[in-house]
């Protein structure tokens, strides 16, 4: 089935498209800041992929995608940069929308951004020879606190609309690595990770889709920061 990652993209992205335009949440109007924070996060991915992928630190099954590639990476791979995060962002904005006090207190917020600060930077200091944990906990730990500073009310509501998130996560993550299916979408070389799995979802991919939507949460707020 070599068109089964080209579904899920866009399965993942069709109905939060299609409410973008729903007359009282208005996601089309965000937009450019979207656009911009997701151009932003790409020039840090993108690269980051290519040379794993080059590295054998992870690679694609040509089962399940079209055979279009472009730097090494499927065409189904940069589409995930695309449709993943817009999801999520839309998630998160439509969450607020319809519970605008969902947030931890600031305080709150602080405290568990520490906690996972000083956990990750454990976590590396015992595993500072693997790839994966190194470059995707050390995004984590710079961005975690740069959020907190500039922005850390938007970090505070985060914390609770990313637990959300989570849920199509696991189910679109764990088809790419192999739950419901024969063989991986994504294969890793556990060399380079932790080697502990949520299931079949190495355990850095939630540090890895935290930092990769933050950033495009961090954009999009800038140019429209009336939705928060």
């Amino acid at each position: 089935m070599n068109n089964l990652y080209l579904f899920l993209n866009l399965g993942s992205i069709a109905i939060p498209f299609l409410y973008s335009f729903h007359p009282k949440l208005k996601f089309y109007q965000q937009w450019k800041g979207l656009s911009i924070g997701i151009l932003v996060m790409m020039l840090i991915f993108i690269p980051w992929d290519v040379a794993f992928t080059s590295n054998g630190f992870w690679g694609f099954n040509p089962d399940y995608y079209l055979n279009i590639r472009l730097f090494q990476l499927p065409l189904e791979e940069w589409l995930f940069f695309i449709c993943i995060p817009y999801a999520c962002v839309f998630t998160h904005y439509a969450l607020l929308y319809y519970f605008p006090d969902l947030g931890l207190s600031l305080k709150a917020s602080k405290l568990l951004s520490y906690a996972l600060m000083l956990v990750m930077l454990l976590v590396l200091s015992f595993n500072y020879d693997r790839w994966y944990t190194l470059v995707n906990y050390g995004l984590a730990v710079v961005l975690i606190p740069v959020v907190l500073l500039k922005k850390p009310d938007l970090l505070r509501r985060y914390y609770l609309t990313f637990l959300v998130m989570l849920v199509p996560f696991f189910i679109v993550n764990g088809i790419l690595t192999g739950s419901f299916i024969q063989d991986e979408v994504v294969w890793y070389n556990n060399d380079e990770n932790l080697g502990i799995r949520m299931f079949t979802i190495p355990v850095e991919d939630s540090i890895y889709a935290f930092s990769m939507i933050l950033i495009c949460l961090v954009f999009t707020d800038k140019f429209y920061p009336k939705s928060q």
